[in-house]
């Protein structure tokens, strides 16, 4: 509350000393803010509240910083606070588009497009920029480490950082990757394991498996040359030792299969034990590359079996039986290894050995011209750009290096390790064009925005069309520029939009996080979790794939299911692991806010989150985070557990938090939040439909911090498209840091207001939001960078 009353201080004091020669919008604005803020400015004071009286209604751009501060809480009703008078909606428009209007012109007369830090490429990019130019996919987490994260995502330049493990990193995994690449007949024998976590269910058909398969798992393996290899299979137990699912173990088979043909059939023991865990076939001939590799167990028959193993980390008793489960359910795959080759019989053409040799020499005399070939052509991707005589001068020695010790395909493998660590791949450099002065404003080149493009929409490097139109120079032209941009939306690599960009900025990477109560949530898996999110990236990639409009994020009346997710929501007729699009006729279920994972992963472990759930539909969805809490708040008392104590009494989430909310210091943030997360109640911590908390009726009625009422998760909707503006401009902003890879800056405001002018008139399309994006000063400018200045030596010492 207190940030919001200051912003109003400083309105108010603003407007008290401002003269009568402004503008018709400013004496608007200058009448609502002497109306409407100055309790809000009296109750500042008392509150010991910072006057902020430096805000220039006459000239906000002069104060911009502020001001923008001040336009996003006025547009999205923060200003004035709750329980305050309120102007009417034509005011409050007039008094923005003037502050707006006084920033947008000084912006245009005085651009700033910034200048974004070195960008390194992160595991995403990295994985994908090796999977278009060797067609092969690698999982980079082995590899490389976690990238942090700045302002909701992993692609910030800022949060890059650099460190000599990290380039240790990078000069393994290429070395790793050259290898699966080229392929390896010189290859020790390895164990790979693939594991399946114990929170996923194994009770159904898993996607990749063959049908008439329950459980197990599928998985691409890059197996390094044509021979034999043998295959383990792991199994869980319960602590005492025992098969989990012992007594149903009886006749049980699982099976294993190379691209869906059975290679090897294995009955399971129910005798085994934890001491004497695994299976493990005979040799089994593979060819090289990759290849789709499964264990699954034999459907033996379909029946309501209970599943009670798949979300504890440990064992536990049955509370209404006693029995120890696994008693009763069928056994699980713990874990899959892959050993070899134990004999290596050859190298078979593969995916990425096509891609990588696309020549081949017949005699000693040819191989220096075709390493030439092969190394300009792998460069030109893999640096993005055309390849310079050193590039290949330097290539050419790391082959030859190779070369010497063995043969032609060891000398490519070496040059292509090469290419893979080198800095040119690794970074993304923008370089400063000779001539320009410090702080001047330029245009990137025509490839620089060819890779800003390209990871921008791809996550990937550019491909050859739009590598060729950037080294032309004609990238930069606005109908070529806009043919690849449409041209790469139609691209099944935009799909990392859904993935990278939508799942960061809605926060679905806290969906692996999300572990229910088994015991108050018993259908809730990691199966579940999965297809949870895979429903938000399918509508998002809905949204991109037929360029609709952004709002139908929030009013989509159809979502896209599998029959897990079917079955959660109570949609019937929907069977397999295959996602469909279904229509919905329960307007409570319409867009994200009826989505099962968005109300997931704003939860905790056993009950629902007013709190949570307000705070990400103020900051995620409308970019007006609320203030944080102050230190040192209690935790809400949670009720009894109906498992180890007699209870009574229950109370409801609401009654708990209203207790709660009696607390001076949570009062004023949770009046801005609770009233949102109370209108969302009657989906529960998994986000099914329910009437009763703790057997309570559930009430959610309340009221938005901006005075709409609000009485259930329509009217929570209504509400965030009463400011539409605020949720496309944060869409806007969002979109803008993503695709620029920096956290946006108050200067960069007037360039989102632009992208968002420019996409109303195209109803809101999405891709007039990446055009706006690709075609704004920020995309397509930076500024050289600005000498420091200089420090004394005599303030040198004196600051040691």
């Amino acid at each position: 509350m207190q940030k919001f009353l200051v912003v109003c201080t400083a309105l108010s004091a603003a407007a008290t000393a401002w003269g009568q020669t402004a503008a018709p919008g400013l004496v608007s604005g200058r009448a609502l803010v002497k109306q409407y803020c100055i309790g809000c400015h009296n109750e500042s004071l008392k509150s010991g509240g910072m006057s902020l009286t430096g805000l220039n209604l006459a000239h906000p751009d002069q104060s911009a910083e502020l001001a923008e501060k001040v336009i996003r809480k006025l547009r999205t009703g923060l200003m004035p606070p709750p329980g305050l008078p309120r102007p009417g909606a034509p005011a409050v428009t007039a008094f923005v588009g003037t502050l707006e209007t006084g920033i947008d012109r000084a912006a245009a007369i005085r651009p700033n497009p910034g200048r974004p830090a070195l960008h390194r490429l992160n595991r995403t990019e990295y994985a994908n920029s090796v999977r278009d130019l060797l067609d092969l996919t690698v999982d980079v987490a082995p590899l490389l480490p976690t990238d942090d994260m700045s302002h909701g995502f992993d692609n910030m330049a800022d949060a890059l950082t650099i460190s000599p493990a990290l380039m240790e990193g990078y000069i393994r995994a290429a070395g790793r990757i050259s290898r699966q690449a080229v392929g390896d007949t010189g290859a020790q024998a390895l164990t790979s394991t693939y594991s399946i976590p114990r929170v996923a269910s194994q009770m159904r058909h898993v996607e990749g498996t063959p049908f008439g398969t329950r459980g197990g798992l599928a998985v691409t393996h890059n197996f390094p040359a044509d021979g034999d290899y043998t295959f383990r299979l792991g199994f869980y137990y319960v602590p005492e030792g025992p098969l989990f699912g012992q007594n149903m173990g009886k006749g049980q088979q699982i099976e294993v299969a190379v691209n869906g043909a059975r290679v090897a059939l294995l009955d399971i023991n129910p005798a085994m034990t934890l001491a004497k865990d695994g299976i493990k076939t005979g040799p089994i001939h593979v060819n090289a590359g990759p290849q789709k590799i499964s264990a699954s167990f034999l459907s033996k028959f379909d029946g309501p079996l209970e599943d009670e193993f798949r979300p504890v980390e440990q064992s536990l008793v049955d509370v209404s039986t006693g029995n120890i489960p696994g008693m009763t359910s069928l056994p699980h795959l713990h874990e899959f290894q892959v050993t070899g080759p134990i004999t290596v019989a050859g190298l078979s053409e593969t995916p990425s050995r096509r891609k990588i040799f696309t020549c081949r020499p017949t005699d000693s005399a040819g191989e220096i011209p075709c390493a030439k070939k092969i190394l300009s052509l792998l460069a030109r991707q893999a640096y993005r750009r055309p390849v310079t005589a050193n590039d290949l001068e330097d290539l050419l020695s790391f082959y030859q290096s190779g070369r010497n010790g063995a043969d032609f395909e060891t000398g490519i493998r070496t040059g292509l390790q090469a290419i893979l660590a080198s800095p040119e791949f690794v970074f993304r450099f923008e370089r400063t064009p000779a001539g320009i002065a410090p702080g001047t404003n330029y245009r990137v080149t025509d490839l620089e925005l060819a890779s800003r493009l390209s990871y921008f929409l791809w996550s990937s490097a550019p491909d050859e069309p739009l590598l060729t139109v950037a080294a032309q120079g004609r990238l930069h032209d606005p109908a070529v520029l806009e043919t690849q941009v449409r041209r790469m939306l139609a691209d099944r690599r935009s799909e990392a939009l859904a993935a990278s960009f939508a799942g960061q900025w809605l926060h679905l990477q806290n969906l692996k996080d999300a572990n229910p109560d088994l015991y108050l949530f018993p259908n809730f898996d990691r199966t579940l979790a999965e297809s949870m999110r895979r429903e938000t990236e399918l509508l998002f990639d809905d949204i991109v794939h037929n360029d609709r409009n952004v709002l139908d994020l929030l009013t989509a009346n159809y979502t896209f299911v599998d029959e897990r997710l079917a079955k959660h929501y109570g949609i019937p007729n929907v069977l397999g692991n295959r996602f469909r699009r279904v229509p919905l006729t329960d307007p409570d279920r319409f867009g994200l806010l009826g989505e099962a994972g968005i109300l997931t992963l704003t939860s905790t472990a056993i009950r629902t989150s007013p709190v949570q759930r307000g705070k990400y539909v103020m900051e995620v969805l409308l970019g007006t985070p609320p203030p944080p809490a102050p230190p040192n708040v209690p935790a809400l008392p949670e009720n009894a557990d109906a498992r180890t104590a007699n209870v009574t009494k229950q109370q409801s989430v609401r009654d708990r938090m209203q207790e709660h909310r009696s607390n001076p210091a949570c009062a004023s943030c949770h009046k801005l939040m609770d009233p949102i997360g109370f209108a969302l109640e009657n989906f529960d911590a998994v986000g099914v439909w329910r009437t009763v908390d703790s057997g309570m009726p559930i009430d959610t009625t309340g009221q938005m911090f901006d005075g709409a009422k609000l009485d259930g998760p329509v009217s929570v909707r209504q509400a965030i498209l009463k400011h539409s503006d605020s949720f496309i401009g944060n869409f806007t902003g969002n979109l803008l840091a993503y695709g620029m890879g920096r956290v946006l800056e108050y200067s960069d405001m007037p360039g989102v207001r632009a992208i968002d002018r420019a996409a109303a008139l195209r109803s809101n399309r999405f891709s007039a939001f990446v055009l706006g994006v690709v075609k704004s000063r920020q995309f397509q400018m930076r500024r050289a960078e600005e000498p420091q200045p200089a420090i004394s030596t005599a303030a040198a010492e004196g600051g040691q």
